[in-house]
């Protein structure tokens, strides 16, 4: 009896669901394996749809509600409304169930919205048609029925409908060409390689007739990995097995390109496609600004609690009185004497609760919201950050981080693609010791200094010509490059500078530039066909080489090989790297000559790569075969095996010679590092490239300074002393010299002034970052960041991706808990910008996995600049005011309530009408603070870039300290107190009306109100910089919405009221003079300090900031931000000051309170001097 059948499903079924196990089978064209194969068991898989939606139809009520009463403040106002709803409260339910009910609907349809456009889409994908293959036709059905084991057919211009291992295609070689720019952003042509056993199948019949089963990984979100074997089965011998790859993995939402059409099998469907799991989201990053939200709403939070506890016990001590407790008019029932007193206590004070719970605001989140996401279309607005090159403007994956960019304090970044342009530029190559310089080449285009072909040493000898020769072929072959010819043309080029030339494609700007520069010296490298590489020699010959193996580059090994066979039979491999992953494995060569210069071009900031070859007898290669079949086809750890069978070929190699190739800094890069430095802003570069390749480019962008002094902690440094000497010996000498390098000192270096910059490599981060013998590795940890802490700068070199995560991590978790922004271009950067506290894509050359995965993305790293130092001062500077002025109107809207109580027997007597109670947040205060967190500039723009020193002002969440916040809860306890008591005692024993009635409570409290909406509303008209005709609009309209209203609410006698407590209230008060009289008086006593605080910190002790508002209001200019659309291009960022005589733009009104001192003269920026901007002193 064969128990196999039931011993598989035992173990696949009984051991727990079928995900648990590691890898799936898949029978393509669901045909049966043949009898005698292994056991056929009918698997389950999800069907093709794709859900991007969160909510049905039927649980969008209940799941969107349970997630928004998820936030504290929503649940804190639900709770409040349903203690109205039980007990009797001095308020009706109305006035915290109404704004509960506003946001929380607001927020529902802004999700349902949302939602429902994903369904749209959803829907529009899931119906697509789809060809797929049935008993040998092609049969048209929607993309959401398609199965795992389905034959697809796909057609030019098609998108895959889900993940499919590619079978055959209609070019004879076997191959397709694949856009993936809706998965990772690359516009570039891939080439995809069908099953080497199945690419000749070309009809339906073909391919309906194939019998064959795959075995592959269960679905990973990486897109870049697969790890997979196909059996393909004949009728007479045992199953052919293949190795399959990400080469050989069509992915859902690639396009198929200049190929007819491909043939398919599917194997991942539906949610288990690799972009479905790419749709989950990124950790949720929260900013500082947040952060301190929160503490302030605990606070007040606490201040609530205890003037509910205030009131309650104060109000039995007044009614321990009997004649206070029950009074002639109000007698109690006898219910109410036998009643619980703890329990009266408690339903008291749940009472006062309710009276007072409008400190909290709960509109400031819907408003905190609106602003982030109504400001983050200024940044991508701005055509200062649009490039017009590559025709890409900035991007914001996310506006929850908006204020962050005001904070930053690391700037952590990539070399390659991020400091520098990643537009390679072949310079020269050493062959045995002699150096060949060709035409300068870039990017195909000879640049027009270019000069001929140079041998700087003497020419070799004629037995080093063989060797010469085969330098250039192995560039020539040791690549992965694509050539795409500017039209078709039959035959190969006849020469390298005919007019029908190459265009080279491929993911590396490295390869592209070396194989242009070996065109120039001779060498010309024509296409793979047929898995035959054809080169054109310098006699104009063709060479054919038959391509064996790819052994493919990765960041561990940093080196890639190929193994060809010559036309003559002979096998090679040849070998191109890093020179410390090359040297290591020469045993014969002219190391010595070609180590120096390499060594030397590395100084001059050229990024070199070594080239060895090896012959491998027909014995050797045989040997090779087996050991990369037998890793390729294992399914558990293939990239462990292929490592260790890449080790054991790449061996024992022949020196040839190396490569330099330049890539240049981008614009402006230096300008820009020398402005964040100024801004207190600490850089660090972390690069996978060489020391003294990084060393040389940090100089050139002046990262490091001529009189920088270079701290070394290297692998060499380590190996001469222990790390703990290393460690302690640059300690001493940062300490000895700098003392305690603070963010202050530091970003005001001078030419003159010492400064230390460290260069710390990978293997030497390794072993700080390794945990010691006794389990700790703290002690290292403490003192390599007490190093970093007194060093302007610091480069780390030879950085694994995930090392350069490690170092974000390291100083993000540090004591001061820094803010710290990480910036680069390429997939190896994804880890450290997930990492920081914001993270910034370039979009590159690398493709865009970077900006995919960032918070936001810009076109070129001098956009940085703008990004930080304008930008993010601004929202800092917004939202910081959003948050503390919430708070402020708050306090005084609900201290007055407070002390009325005092007045009222601590009855649980309101002071306001209860429509003033629903409005104060939604609609009288609300406009104004939106409007001025969205537009407001404290200063200009072309003053924040020009003068970075700006951004310390605001640096360590200057405005949102505790100092800043008390002042602004006494400021609001100070206008309360004015409010309520001016109101009283003019109140008191006057009579103010004409016929000598005196104003009732009711009268009172508008008469509070109404002061306290101008006064709230005026403060923040005194605050604006920024005047615009929608801020006289907003401001000025609030305030007479808020008189119409009152005039309305009590003018009319409304028929849906039951009982209309302020009916010709509001106009009995204003009919009154001594009102009016005491309004305008409460008002202006209510500003006056604010003003004088501020008149008095300007002239005693003005910041940078208040210096730059005085000297514009003496007429300097101004641009406003919502002209960006249409901004003007100023030839540099640094533009000087103009004079006293230039032509001024219209000055925007100033600050009430900065008009009310004098003010000094204003000192003219600095001009440039040799080309180099100098940041004016103001």
């Amino acid at each position: 009896m064969d128990c196999s059948l039931v011993r598989t499903l035992v173990h696949r079924y009984c051991a727990g669901e079928e995900n648990c196990v590691d890898s799936r089978t898949i029978y393509v064209g669901h045909r049966e394996p043949p009898p005698g194969a292994e056991a056929y068991i009918p698997q389950r898989h999800p069907d093709n749809r794709i859900v991007s939606s969160k909510y049905t139809f039927w649980n969008f009520i209940p799941k969107n509600l349970f997630e928004q009463f998820r936030r504290i403040a929503n649940f804190y106002f639900l709770i409040i409304f349903l203690v109205q709803l039980i007990i009797d409260t001095p308020t009706s339910p109305v006035t915290s169930g109404l704004p509960l009910f506003f946001v929380i609907t607001v927020t529902a349809i802004k999700q349902g919205y949302e939602d429902w456009l994903r369904h749209k889409a959803d829907n529009a994908m899931n119906q697509c048609p789809v060809h797929f293959i049935q008993h040998g036709k092609l049969v048209r059905k929607q993309s959401r029925k398609l199965r795992v084991g389905d034959i697809v057919m796909v057609k030019e211009d098609e998108t895959f409908p889900c993940d499919l291992i590619f079978l055959s295609s209609s070019r004879g070689d076997g191959t397709c060409h694949v856009t993936t720019a809706s998965l990772d952003g690359e516009s570039s042509h891939k080439t995809h390689y069908a099953v080497q056993d199945t690419k000749g199948f070309h009809t339906e019949e073909d391919i309906d007739g194939l019998h064959a089963t795959i075995e592959c990984e269960q679905p990973q979100p990486d897109l870049y990995k697969f790890v997979g074997r196909i059996n393909v089965y004949s009728d007479r011998n045992d199953p052919v097995v293949r190795p399959l790859g990400s080469e050989n993995l069509l992915l859902r939402g690639a396009t198929l390109k200049n190929t007819e059409k491909i043939f398919g099998v599917a194997i991942y469907t539906g949610m288990e496609t690799k972009m479905a799991l790419n749709y989950q989201s990124k950790s949720q990053k929260r900013s500082a600004v947040e952060k301190s939200m929160n503490v302030f709403l605990i606070v007040y939070l606490c201040i609530l609690v205890s003037k509910a506890l205030i009131n309650t016990v104060l109000k039995y001590v007044w009614q321990s009185e009997p004649f206070r407790d029950e009074p002639w008019y109000n007698h109690k029932t006898e219910s109410e004497r036998q009643r619980n007193l703890f329990l009266r206590a408690f339903t008291d004070f749940l009472a006062f609760m309710v009276l007072f719970n409008y400190i909290i605001p709960v509109s400031m989140y819907v408003t905190v919201e609106m602003q982030k996401f109504l400001g983050s279309y200024f940044i991508t607005w701005d055509e200062d950050m649009f490039d017009e090159d590559t025709g890409e403007g900035p991007l914001v994956n996310t506006s929850d981080l908006n204020e962050e960019l005001g904070q930053v304090e690391y700037v952590f970044t990539d070399k390659t693609g991020t400091l520098t342009e990643n537009n390679m530029e072949f310079k020269e190559c050493c062959i045995e010791g002699h150096v060949y310089v060709p035409h300068a080449v870039c990017n195909g285009q000879v640049l027009p200094d270019a000069s001929g072909i140079d041998m700087i040493d003497s020419s070799p000898g004629a037995g080093a010509r063989e060797r010469e020769e085969l330098f250039f072929r192995a560039l020539c072959l040791c690549h992965t490059i694509q050539v795409k010819d500017d039209d078709d043309v039959d035959g190969p080029r006849k020469s390298p500078d005919s007019g029908k030339s190459c265009v080279y494609i491929s993911s590396s700007p490295d390869e592209v530039a070396l194989v242009e520069g070996i065109q120039r010296l001779g060498f010309t490298y024509l296409r793979l066909k047929e898995n035959y590489m054809e080169i054109l020699n310098r006699e104009n010959g063709v060479e054919r080489f038959e391509l064996l193996e790819i052994l493919s580059f990765d960041s561990v090994r940093r080196r890639m090989s190929v193994i060809v066979r010559s036309a003559t039979g002979e096998i090679y491999l040849f070998c191109k790297g890093a020179d410390s992953s090359i040297f290591p494995r020469v045993i014969e060569g002219k190391v010595d000559q070609i180590r120096s210069r390499v060594e030397r071009n590395a100084v001059e900031g050229l990024r070199t790569l070594c080239v060895a070859y090896k012959r491998l007898i027909p014995e050797e290669y045989e040997g090779v075969c087996t050991l990369l079949q037998a890793a390729k086809v294992a399914l558990q750890d293939r990239e462990k095996k292929l490592a260790e069978a890449y080790e054991q070929i790449e061996k024992d190699l022949i020196l040839l010679g190396a490569t330099a190739v330049e890539d240049r800094l981008q614009e402006k890069a230096a300008d820009t590092i020398e402005a964040l430095q100024k801004a207190g802003i600490k850089v660090w570069v972390l690069t996978g490239d060489k020391m003294e390749t990084a060393a040389a480019t940090c100089y050139a962008c002046k990262l490091f300074r001529r009189n920088t002094q270079l701290l070394e902690l290297t692998t060499k440094k380590i190996e001469e002393q222990s790390l703990h000497d290393v460690l302690f010996e640059l300690s001493k000498t940062v300490l000895r010299h700098s003392g305690s390098l603070t963010r202050d000192n530091f970003s005001g270096l001078s030419a003159d002034m010492q400064d230390h910059g460290l260069i710390i490599d990978g293997a030497a981060l390794s072993l700080i970052m390794k945990p010691r013998e006794d389990g700790s590795c703290a002690n290292y940890r403490e003192l390599f960041l007490e190093i970093c802490r007194n060093c302007s700068a610091v480069l780390c070199c030879r950085m694994a991706p995930l090392q350069k995560a490690q170092i974000v991590k390291l100083i993000k978790l540090s004591k001061e808990h820094p803010i710290t922004l990480a910036i680069g271009d390429g997939a190896n950067d994804v880890s450290m910008i997930l990492e920081a506290h914001v993270g910034i894509g370039v979009i590159g050359k690398e493709g865009r996995q970077a900006a995919r995965n960032s918070d936001y993305a810009i076109p070129k790293f001098k956009h940085l600049k703008k990004m930080l130092l304008v930008h993010g001062h601004l929202y800092y500077i917004r939202i910081s005011e959003l948050v503390q002025y919430f708070f402020y109107k708050n306090v005084c809207f609900i201290f007055p309530q407070f002390l009325y109580q005092f007045f009222c027997g601590f009855s649980q007597q309101t002071l306001y009408d209860t429509a003033y109670l629903t409005l104060y947040n939604i609609s009288f205060t609300s406009l104004p603070i939106l409007l001025y967190s969205l537009m407001e500039q404290h200063v200009s723009i072309d003053t924040l870039r020009r003068d970075p020193s700006l951004y310390r002002d605001i640096a360590k969440n200057a405005l949102l300290r505790w100092r800043v916040f008390i002042y602004w809860t006494f400021l609001g306890v100070f206008d309360a107190l004015v409010f309520f008591f001016g109101a009283y005692f003019m109140f008191e024993n006057t009579t103010v009306t004409s016929n000598g009635q005196i104003f009732g409570n009711w009268t009172f409290g508008t008469l509070v109100f109404t002061v306290m909406v101008f006064t709230v509303t005026l403060k923040l008209a005194l605050d604006t910089h920024y005047w615009t005709w929608i801020n006289h609009f907003v401001i000025w309209g609030s305030l007479l919405f808020y008189v119409v209203f009152s005039l309305l609410w009590g003018g009319i006698i409304w028929p849906f009221l039951s009982y209309q407590r302020m009916y010709f209230v509001f106009i009995q008060m204003l009919s009154s003079g001594p009102a009016w009289l005491v309004i305008i008086l409460l008002i202006t006593v209510s500003l006056l300090p604010d003003v004088l605080k501020k008149v008095l910190c300007r002239q005693l002790w003005p910041s940078a900031t208040e210096k730059v508002q005085s000297t514009r209001v003496h007429g300097q200019s101004r641009l406003p931000e919502l002209t960006l659309l249409a901004c003007r291009r100023s030839s540099s960022p640094w533009a000087t000051w103009p004079g006293p005589h230039a032509k001024q733009e219209p000055l925007s009104w100033p600050p009430l309170s900065s008009l009310l001192h004098s003010h000094s003269v204003p000192v003219p920026h600095e001009g440039t001097t040799g080309g180099q901007a100098i940041s004016p002193d103001l």
